[in-house]
């Protein structure tokens, strides 16, 4: 498989926080740039705030049957900086802020421009390090009006950047544990805050493709790699399987934490860069810009202009393309075909007759009535208006915690689409009890997380709901 195959998601972390809504220059968020993956110059002082140098990860891979190799291709952006320059009566040019050409602005800014090392096939059974240069540059760009008079110019820099990739490989219960490093070698010492970030690695991840091996999930390892998996450490790196679900011949070492086989949704449209935010949301709030602010935005960077160009451009249809997708809770059925596209959704009957209302809808099966259903637990039936003592146990969160051992009032009894039980409840002694209980506002526990009171625990409880 080719990597050009996880390049979307691939990308979507490269440009995870290159440019931030409202996308302009002036806003303040925009003018330091916060992006994962970036690795600093290693003598950078204090006061430049520049971050870590080096990240590493570990990750496992099964031999098959002969020699086995592992393509390293390490990405990253590097800082170009725009400067816009006037020409003036004499000739002469000086930098500015800003030049507005025949009513359109043009804008110092600073750009990126993605990079890359690959280390081809290089054998698991020796180990690699070597220093690669990624060069630095300086081009120039005229600026002409209507009339074709060159009226300023624009000049782009970039610093050369100096980077380590090292690789060294164990093997670990018949595996192979890989470990991949990447430092900046940046030779000089910076000491302001634009020059740590100009001589640094942005949005660096690796991605991986194994040649005679396959690589082990360490999110979901077989029982047989979960020892060496607990042995695999990440620093700034975590490795999560990419491509098309079930193959096993690439990885992805992204600066965020995945799952594995991590995608980019089929309904979005293009890069927002904010992959943790809702699509719908952001282009909404692009919609409602004035012209002015989206003339700056234009002006600020290329990727900002397809951004409020592409929103511009957007349909009713687009937009409600946007707007969500409800999806089959039943995991598809596989044919026998050997081809992984030839996946089609189970057709079969649904668990029970809806007569026609959607699966998701109350009225689709009227045997189900959470005000008045029961469940046993302890022996002893739990229904509405029932006390427990609540005990959380199933991947108990921080505010779980807090209502362990607290006294709670049982408000419905619900059941799922794959047979669970959910029980809801409010807090006894909370104040908003009633209030949460007016408008819905419960919280949801298993039965085994649940103790009912008996009755000499009950009556005090009773009493006091009476006074």
């Amino acid at each position: 498989m080719s990597l050009d195959q996880v390049r979307s998601i691939a990308d979507a972390v490269l440009y995870e926080g290159y440019l931030l809504y409202p996308y302009r220059a002036s806003s303040h968020k925009n003018r330091s740039r916060w992006q994962f993956g970036v690795l600093g110059p290693p003598q950078a002082a204090a006061a430049s705030f520049g971050e870590e140098p080096e990240m590493e990860m570990q990750c496992l891979l099964a031999p098959h049957d002969g020699p086995a190799a592992v393509t390293v291709q390490l990405r990253f952006l590097q800082l170009q900086v725009r400067e816009v320059r006037r020409t003036g009566e004499d000739g002469v040019d000086e930098p500015v802020g800003q030049l507005v050409v025949d009513g359109v602005p043009v804008m110092s800014w600073d750009e990126a421009v993605e990079r890359d090392v690959v280390l081809t096939a290089l054998p698991l059974d020796e180990a690699a390090d070597a220093v690669h240069e990624v060069p630095g540059g300086e081009e120039t760009e005229p600026v002409t009006d209507a009339r074709g008079a060159v009226v300023g110019r624009i000049v782009r820099r970039r610093l050369p950047l100096a980077v380590r990739v090292r690789t060294r490989a164990v093997v670990d219960d018949g595996y192979v544990r890989l470990s991949v490093a990447v430092r900046n070698e940046h030779p000089e010492p910076v000491a302001t805050k634009d020059a740590a970030i100009r001589s640094s690695l942005i949005g660096a991840h690796l991605l991986l493709r194994a040649h005679g091996a396959g690589f082990v999930s360490l999110l979901e390892p077989p029982a047989g790699a979960a020892a060496a998996a607990d042995r695999c450490r990440q620093h700034r790196c975590w490795p999560v399987l990419a491509g098309p679900k079930g193959t096993t011949d690439t990885l992805l070492g992204a600066p965020i934490i995945l799952y594995d086989y991590p995608e980019v949704a089929e309904q979005s449209p293009g890069a927002l860069f904010d992959s943790t935010e809702i699509d719908e949301i952001l282009t909404l709030r692009v919609m409602t810009m004035t012209e002015e602010e989206k003339a700056e935005a234009r002006a600020t960077d290329p990727r900002a202009r397809e951004i409020i160009d592409r929103c511009d451009g957007m349909s009713p249809a687009d937009l409600q393309q946007l707007h969500g997708l409800l999806r089959d809770p039943r995991p598809p059925r596989s044919t026998a075909a050997v081809d992984p596209a030839a996946v089609v959704p189970d057709v079969g009957p649904a668990a029970f007759d809806t007569a026609g209302a959607p699966w998701w809808d109350p009225a689709a099966d009227a045997s189900v009535r959470p005000g008045s259903d029961a469940v046993v637990i302890d022996g002893v039936r739990v229904a509405k208006d029932s006390l427990v003592r609540v005990h959380p146990s199933r991947r108990a969160d921080a505010q779980d915690l807090f209502f362990a051992g607290r006294v709670a009032r049982v408000t419905a009894v619900l059941s799922d689409v794959d047979g669970g039980t959910h029980i809801a409840l409010v807090l006894v002694d909370d104040p908003a009890s009633d209030l949460h209980d007016w408008y819905g506002r419960y919280f949801y526990f298993a039965p085994d997380e649940l103790t009912p009171l008996s009755a000499e625990e009950t009556a005090p409880h009773r009493e006091e709901n009476r006074s």
